[in-house]
């Protein structure tokens, strides 16, 4: 019997942002406090890395599970914590964090 492994994909900020006006993703920022209160990605949750909880991913059935950072380092951590608790749902991570999200011209909002 052959089993699958879970995916863990890189979107771009032009796919993310499609996303978004769709309504169908759960966006996790794993920035920490002081980074979210500067700019945050709108629609996006706090989760910092450096007190992760796995058990904060919630996301609706249709929802695609988005992880991001400042420059996609510190989301890749995020995900392998998800991983290892069990979880199995794909994930996709923001290509160059907020970073990319902003040079790509998207708006950020005060957090």
């Amino acid at each position: 019997m052959m089993t699958t492994e879970p995916t863990t994909e890189f979107i771009d900020a032009v796919t993310l942002a499609d996303w978004l006006r769709e309504g169908r993703v759960a966006l996790f920022d794993v920035r920490e406090e002081d980074e979210f209160a500067q700019a945050r990605i709108p629609g996006s949750r706090l989760v910092p890395l450096s007190r992760f909880d796995p058990t904060a991913i919630a996301a609706g059935p249709d929802d695609r599970i988005v992880l991001h950072c400042r420059s996609a380092r510190r989301c890749g951590l995020a995900a392998e914590q998800l991983r290892a608790t069990g979880d199995r749902r794909p994930l996709y991570r923001l290509e160059g964090g907020i970073i990319a999200w902003v040079q790509s011209g998207l708006p950020v909002e005060p957090g």
